[in-house]
């Protein structure tokens, strides 16, 4: 007798290790005041994280910035610095393992 197919069982099959979330990634806190920002990154976990200030202007002749990467390094806190000649439209920190 043969049966659909639809009616054998099938084998029940787990993951041997399931994925475990690697953390990663400084907290950073920003505050601007006038056309001057500073970012403070902390970093919790045991891996560098390489972060990046990212200053964008609002005037269209006022030039955008890109800032070094710097190392936070584990258990870390760094701070970051940029600024525009006038208002910041706005402000963000990269982050690289």
């Amino acid at each position: 007798m043969a049966l659909p197919y639809d009616a054998t069982p099938h084998a029940r099959v787990e993951a041997e290790n399931p994925a475990v979330p690697q953390l990663f990634g400084a907290e950073c806190r920003t505050t601007v005041t006038g056309s001057h920002v500073v970012a403070y990154c902390h970093n919790p976990y045991p891996e560098t994280d390489r972060v990046s200030l990212h200053v964008e202007c609002d005037r269209w002749w006022d030039i955008d910035s890109d800032g070094p990467p710097v190392d936070a390094e584990p258990a870390m806190t760094v701070r970051l610095t940029g600024r525009c000649w006038k208002e910041i439209r706005s402000v963000w920190v990269s982050h690289q393992k």
